[in-house]
């Protein structure tokens, strides 16, 4: 593999899914600004990749705590990659962009349509234009039972907003600092030159942030194209929702010295240049992670740094 060397280096913080839980990313924030020198943490790439709300009882201060950002740390560049559980929610409250081939959000229910009476679908206020993940956020299944481990765990994020799960109110009552911030959520990112630490030595390297990863199967060129342009028409992208296809790094990025970086599965893996950092995942008795660049330097909200 071609390597080059690095001019300038930048850190870049990655930091993995969130899931409402304020508690850990502020204990982390704290943790990056102690471990990190000051001038390298003031001017750092900051990306969050994904799943900023369910599960956890704090969507509505998680969304608080981000939007606060780029007041408080100016010379920050701050990227925040929407995940799957982030799209759902946009599309419950009506924030997605439109399809772009012209069809209708109701065209993305077709595919999923045998699973609406065991998942209970959202029928409330809207849902007749409302893409498929947003009406998975609903509270019961058919046999009336509300769901822990299954679909999007979504009830928490009502909550926070001090609405019933699955009501309409969430629209009303959701602010609009924060439907801007979900409006404006990157599906991926990408930077040409960010360093890392290899076996080989420091290289200077293109970066692709993306909630759970690239598609193996698929064209990495066609698969960026569609991300960039926010592509709704369909009903479940495998770069936000997917598992096995995902995980690897795509074949054609081999030899290309890219970084692909990504939450989403709750694990922490470190494989070269395939980085998935969701070591928390849904657990709440796990730690929330993030990693750094170029070092790859691990700092948890568990870390205890002295003074």
């Amino acid at each position: 593999m071609h390597t080059v060397a690095c001019i300038i280096v930048r850190t870049v913080i990655c930091i993995g899914d969130i899931h409402g839980n304020i508690s850990k990313i502020d204990k982390l924030w704290v943790n990056l600004q102690s471990a990190l020198i000051p001038s390298d943490f003031s001017s750092a790439l900051v990306i969050f990749l994904g799943d900023y709300c369910d599960r956890g009882p704090e969507t509505r201060k998680v969304i608080d705590f981000l939007t606060s950002l780029p007041g408080k740390h100016p010379d920050q560049t701050h990227v925040f990659l929407a995940g799957n559980h982030d799209f759902a929610f946009a599309g419950f409250m009506g924030l997605l962009p439109r399809p772009l081939d012209g069809s209708e959000f109701k065209d993305t229910w077709k595919e999923f349509e045998e699973s609406e009476e065991r998942e209970g679908w959202y029928k409330g206020e809207g849902f007749e234009d409302m893409h498929v993940q947003g009406k998975t956020r609903d509270q019961f299944d058919s046999a009336g039972v509300e769901f822990i481990g299954s679909v999007y765990d979504a009830g928490s994020t009502f909550e926070s907003y001090n609405v019933p799960h699955g009501s309409s109110d969430l629209m009303k009552a959701v602010p609009e600092s924060h439907k801007k911030f979900l409006t404006n959520m990157a599906w991926v990112h990408e930077e040409e030159d960010v360093c890392i630490e290899t076996e080989e030595g420091l290289k200077q390297c293109k970066l692709i942030a993306v909630h759970a990863g690239l598609d193996k199967r698929k064209s990495v060129k066609d698969q960026l194209k569609l991300l960039r342009a926010k592509d709704t028409s369909i009903s479940k992208l495998q770069q936000l929702n997917g598992r096995k296809d995902v995980w690897n790094m795509p074949q054609e990025l081999d030899d290309k010295q890219t970084v692909v970086v990504s939450g989403h599965h709750g694990k922490l893996h470190v494989d070269g240049l395939r980085l998935i950092i969701d070591e928390s995942g849904e657990y709440a008795d796990k730690p929330l992670a993030a990693i750094v660049l170029p070092s790859k330097k691990i700092i948890r909200d568990t870390d205890i740094f002295s003074n």
